[in-house]
This record gives C-alpha cells, sequence and structure tokens, in this order.
C-alpha cells in the first residue's frame, strides 16, 4: 500500500490540480499496478466526477464495491442525481447526517421529483445557519426563489419563503427572473412582465459572461416574456418578440420544447394546422436528466392533441385520451381537460344540439365524468337550455352522493361544482336552491384545516340575508370562523360584527368590540341623496326568459337548413296599363290561343289540315251523331262515328265503275 501511495504521488506531482485528464491518467496507470486499491478507485471516482462523465464514475463505483460505497457516499448521491436517478440520490443524501452538501443535494433531487415543500425546508433550514461554501448565500437564495415559484404553481404559496418580491431580489438576474416567476403563477403579470425585461436589463450588462453564455441565459427570459405577452393579449409584442427567439439556439432541450411550444400558441392568425402539428411533433424526445414539471408536461400534452384534433385526428385524439381517462370521479384540471378534449373529438368539434347528439351517448359510459358533464352543461347552455343543464349537474351530484363514494366528499363540495349549480340556479332566480347548495358546502368545508376562503365568505354573504333562522345561524358561524382565520380582513369582521348582532348570545354584549373598527354608517351613506332615491321610485327588472318553463322533450335534430332562394324584382312591360285587364290566356303558348292566327298562304293551310274532322261554320250533321262545330271552327265535343257496322243506313251514293271491255 505503501508504494502504491508513493507512485500515486509522484505521478500527481506532474499534474495541476484543474488537470483532471491527466490526475485519471494517473490513477489508471496506478490501478494497473493495485486494482483493489480503495484511495486509487476513490481519486479516479473523483476526478471522473469533475470531468462529467458520471455514468462511468458509477460504474468504477460498482466495480469497487460496498468499501468504496461507503467511503464516497455524498459524491454517489451527487452522481446519482445527475444522471437522473432522484429517488436514491435523494435516499442515500438523506443517510447522511451532519452533512451540509448533502442537504443540498437532497434538496435538489426532492425539487426535481416536485416535492417543493421538501426543499422549501431544507433551504430555510440551511439559510438559517451560517454558510460555509464560497457564494453559498447566493445560491440559496436563487434557489429559495425558484423552489417559492413552484409552490405558487402547486397552489401551495401558503409555504412559500417569500410571497412577494423583494428589493435584494432585483439585484441579480437569477433572483429577478424567480421572482418574476413567482408574480406570473400569482396571476400578477403586470409585475411579472416588470421583473422580467429587470432580468433581461441585469443579465446583458454582466461583464463575466461571454456573449454565447449571455445567450443562452436571455432565451428562457425571452420565452417566459413571450406566455406574459400573449396572456396580456399584447399581440403584436408577441409577435416581434417570437420572431427574435432561434429555437434551435437554446441549449436545453426542455426550454427548447417550451419555447416551441410558445411560439406556436402565440400565432395571431390562424395557421394550416397541419404545419403546426408537424412542427410540434419534430421537437427532440427528452432525456432522463433533463425533464419538464409536471404542469408544463400536462400543458404541453394538452396543445399537442388541440393541434392533433385541429388536424383531423380524431379517431387518434379519441384513442389517446381514452387511455388517460379514469372511470372514479376527477376534478383535476389535466384529467377535466383531456376529458373536454375527448368529447370534442367525438362531437367533432360540433356545437349546440348536433354536438349534443353525439355527446350524450357517452355520459351512460362514463358517469362520473365531470369534465364530460361541464361539456354538456356548457353545450346546454349555448343553446339556451338552463334547465337541461342544471338536471344534467344535479344527477352527477346525485350519484357522488351515494354511499359507495363517501370517500369522494371533496368533489361532491368543490367550489368549481358549488359554483357552477350555484350559477345555473341564479340564471333561473332559484334563490331557495341557491341557499341550500350553499348551506351544504359551507357545512362541510367549515370544519376542515384548510377550508376554500371565497367558498365560504360567498356562503355566508348568500345565508345571511336569508328569511330562514338556520341560515342566518349557519351564516353566524361561518364568519366567526373566517374571523378567527383572519383577524385583519374587514369582510370577516363586518360579517362578524352583523351575524353577531343578528344571533347574540345570552352572556355576550349586544355589539361586539370589533363594531368600532368598522367605518361609521354615516360616513358611508353621506353622498347619498335619499329624496333623490325616494323620487326616482323602485325599479321593475324584467324577468328573464331562462325563468320559463323549458319541455323536458329531447330538441328536434337540428338540419342544415335549405339555402334562401333569391327573389327577384318584378319586371313589368312598359306598356302596362293597371286598369286594362290583362289576357286571362296569357300563360299559354301563342299558337294555343284562341286569338291566334297563322301568317300566310301555307301557315293556313297547315292550320286547316290539322283540324280533325271539323266542319265549316254551316256544316250540317253527316255522321249520324255529330254536332256542330262552333263559330269558332274549334270541336268542342263529337262522337265517335261508326262506319260500315250493320248500324243505321245513311244516304249513299253509287260509286262508278270504271267502264272497260268486259
Amino acid at each position: 500500500m505503501a508504494t502504491t501511495s508513493h507512485s500515486l504521488s509522484a505521478l500527481l506531482k506532474q499534474t495541476t490540480i484543474d488537470d483532471h485528464d491527466a490526475v485519471l491518467k494517473a490513477c489508471n496507470i496506478s490501478l494497473k499496478q493495485a486494482k483493489g486499491d480503495l484511495q486509487l478507485q476513490h481519486t479516479k471516482f473523483v476526478a471522473l466526477l469533475k470531468l462529467d462523465r458520471y455514468d462511468d464514475a458509477l460504474r468504477v463505483l460498482e466495480e469497487g464495491g460496498n468499501n468504496l460505497k461507503q467511503k464516497a457516499r455524498f459524491e454517489r448521491a451527487y452522481a446519482l442525481y445527475k444522471v437522473g436517478d432522484l429517488e436514491q440520490a435523494k435516499d442515500i443524501a438523506r443517510s447522511i447526517e451532519e452533512e451540509r452538501g448533502a442537504r443540498h443535494v437532497e434538496a435538489q433531487a426532492s425539487y426535481r421529483l416536485e416535492n417543493f415543500a421538501r426543499a422549501a425546508t431544507i433551504y430555510r433550514e440551511l439559510a438559517g445557519n451560517q454558510a460555509v461554501f464560497e457564494n453559498e448565500e447566493n445560491d440559496l437564495r436563487i434557489n429559495s426563489g425558484a423552489t417559492d415559484a413552484q409552490l405558487e404553481w402547486q397552489r401551495q404559496g401558503y409555504l412559500a419563503q417569500e410571497r412577494k418580491p423583494r428589493r435584494e431580489d432585483q439585484e441579480a438576474f437569477e433572483t429577478a427572473y424567480n421572482a418574476a416567476c413567482g408574480s406570473i403563477a400569482r396571476g400578477e403579470l403586470g409585475q411579472g412582465e416588470v421583473l422580467l425585461k429587470r432580468a433581461k436589463d441585469l443579465c446583458k450588462s454582466l461583464n463575466e459572461l461571454s456573449e454565447q453564455e449571455k445567450t443562452a441565459e436571455l432565451l428562457p427570459i425571452a420565452v417566459q416574456q413571450l406566455y406574459v405577452l400573449r396572456k396580456l393579449g399584447k399581440t403584436e409584442e408577441a409577435e416581434k418578440l417570437a420572431e427574435e427567439i432561434s429555437v434551435q439556439d437554446i441549449p436545453d432541450l426542455s426550454s427548447r420544447q417550451i419555447a416551441q411550444n410558445n411560439k406556436l400558441a402565440s400565432a395571431s392568425t390562424a395557421s394550416n394546422p397541419f404545419l403546426s402539428q408537424r412542427i410540434f411533433e419534430s421537437t427532440t424526445t427528452l432525456p432522463k436528466t433533463d425533464t419538464l414539471f409536471r404542469f408544463q408536461a400536462e400543458r404541453v400534452q394538452q396543445n399537442g392533441l388541440t393541434l392533433d384534433l385541429l388536424a383531423l385526428k380524431t379517431h387518434g385524439v379519441i384513442n389517446a385520451t381514452s387511455k388517460l381517462l379514469s372511470s372514479s370521479p376527477s376534478i383535476s384540471s389535466h384529467t377535466n381537460t383531456l376529458s373536454v378534449i375527448n368529447a370534442a373529438a367525438h362531437a367533432q368539434s360540433q356545437l349546440g344540439k348536433l354536438g349534443l347528439k353525439k355527446i350524450l351517448p357517452l355520459l351512460e359510459k362514463r358517469p362520473y365524468d365531470v369534465g364530460l358533464v361541464l361539456t354538456i352543461i356548457q353545450l346546454y347552455m349555448l343553446t339556451q337550455n338552463p334547465g337541461s343543464a342544471t338536471t344534467v349537474l344535479e344527477s352527477l351530484l346525485k350519484r357522488l352522493s351515494e354511499p359507495s363514494f363517501s370517500a369522494n366528499q371533496d368533489i361532491l363540495h368543490s367550489p368549481g361544482l358549488t359554483a357552477t349549480l350555484v350559477s345555473l340556479y341564479s340564471t333561473q332566480n332559484r334563490a331557495s336552491q341557491i341557499k341550500s347548495s350553499f348551506a351544504k358546502a359551507a357545512s362541510y368545508w367549515r370544519h376542515k384545516s384548510k377550508p376554500p376562503i371565497h367558498l365560504l365568505q360567498a356562503a355566508a354573504l348568500s345565508l345571511l340575508s336569508s328569511s330562514s333562522a338556520e341560515h342566518q345561524s349557519l351564516a353566524a358561524q361561518i364568519f366567526s370562523t373566517l374571523h378567527t382565520a383572519d383577524p385583519s380582513s374587514r369582510f370577516a369582521i363586518a360579517g362578524y360584527v352583523a351575524g353577531a348582532t343578528a344571533h347574540p348570545s345570552p352572556d355576550s354584549p349586544p355589539f361586539p368590540k370589533e363594531t368600532d373598527t368598522l367605518t361609521p354608517v354615516a360616513r358611508l351613506v353621506a353622498a347619498i341623496d335619499v329624496s333623490a332615491l325616494e323620487a326616482a321610485g323602485v325599479p321593475h327588472l324584467p324577468v328573464p326568459a331562462s325563468t320559463e318553463l323549458t319541455s323536458r322533450k329531447r330538441a328536434l335534430e337540428e338540419r342544415p337548413k335549405p339555402a334562401k332562394k333569391r327573389v327577384r324584382k318584378s319586371r313589368l312591360p312598359k306598356d302596362y296599363d293597371p286598369a286594362k285587364t290583362p289576357d286571362p290566356e296569357r300563360w299559354l303558348p301563342v299558337r294555343d290561343r284562341a286569338s291566334y292566327r297563322p301568317k300566310g298562304r301555307k301557315g293556313r293551310a297547315k292550320a286547316a289540315a290539322l283540324t280533325q274532322g271539323g266542319m265549316g261554320e254551316k256544316g250540317a250533321d253527316a255522321g249520324g251523331g255529330g254536332k256542330a262545330v262552333g263559330s269558332e271552327g274549334v270541336i268542342k265535343a263529337a262522337n265517335p262515328v261508326v262506319v260500315g257496322g250493320a248500324g243505321g243506313k245513311g244516304p249513299q251514293k253509287k260509286q262508278k265503275k270504271k267502264g272497260g271491255k268486259k
């Protein structure tokens, strides 16, 4: 062992600290003499890590056995993280106690596994202790900002360390970019646009980066700007920015795919759907080490299916979405979006009654599909049929109320379905059903640890105006819960005071102490002219047409109406006289009219030859039973004449025989 160490030291004297290739060559030479040397194997393993040859490093680790794995646990966790084996990297890093570097690896692996809550906790613990590594404090600030932004995208912003941009966030382009992403996730697009511009300016002003490195950092910022401009409706700026983005120059494959997706989505003019679909599918398959986050992958998948639908690949869309849909109910936005795309493919993108005719049979196969039910409701509303839409939603909620779905009560009382049902009731002025729906949902969520605040606020406000004492009592309890959760909320304070005043407790004062914090009534009504209001009277609002009883019968099939024929303007002759009676035979051909007289001798002869059995004006009956010809020369009636029969005899003339010799 001493000889091996001496040989390695002699070889390493010929190298420098940054010459990792030379270190690797020296280790290989020494390992030929001592293959099982643990120190040599560890040095080779570290040299491969420095050269970013992580697969080769792990191969050396496997050849070294358990002793080498135990000696290089931290380096092994880092190598596994770099090759994409995130679960194993996280477990190994967590098993290493009191190792600050291992905490960083665990946080990074948790971040890529989308366990952002755990990553945020680790970064908070690391920030609470004194930094050990160089630039560690700056790295912690950058990574914490990225984690907080991801928590916002997952609707877990309450776990974020900082929810509002700070002044120090605008000192570096990385922190400004992360702060912008957090603002975008919260829907604060205007603030996100400002922070993205700040990040771009800071990146351009850096002297430490080369032009190539600046381009690699600026392109993802531009892609995010393109998304924000499109969401803000700034179409012209978005199109101009899209032309400046070179997708092929983006080094990260995941960012390149997002850039291609955003460029296709930002096009304002209708492009060729077949060409767009081909461009979309031309993106390279992402490796294991550079994948999209789940919310990004879901949007890309939805856009791809939409392009397939526009390219008339309906059967492919139906097959792809049917494999992803589940038979159990779900309120996942991605699952319900896939259900909507599946319904659109079955209906071949038709709306109205034609679309309903093809989609309604799907409800028998998927009775618990929330996305399908919402699609049917939307189509019914487009056809001005809120009654049928309400019936469909009530049927779904009734099925979800069955004992077999007792574990899915969150879906039954979800804020989205409750709001949809209340909106349908509002279009039909069904006030009692609105309050009952709010009461059921609020009674369920009020005792949860993390209730939907907006649902409780709407329910309390609606139930407070109810004439039912039970509803008013429930509203007072909800306002009390809201006030306890957020004592600074003026909405909760006003509702709490109103509920406590309407239903005072025996041992409480008639007016709670929070009454003094509210704006006085005299100040609220100071700008109101009571006399003018009394003079104006009470307006009578028109009853909406949707409150009328709608037919429960299925509507007839909507067929395309025939094209209307163009009615030409009447063309009257120049010599038209309205006082003169028009000729009744004007619709007959000229030669069939009674007034027709042929011209010329040949014409008159031809007309005479066409007369069948006609008689002169004074002709007698020559055929026994024939009737006289009319005065105008037209035969009005004639009976058939039997010639040469055994009937009566008429006057006969003797026929002259030609003379001749006998």
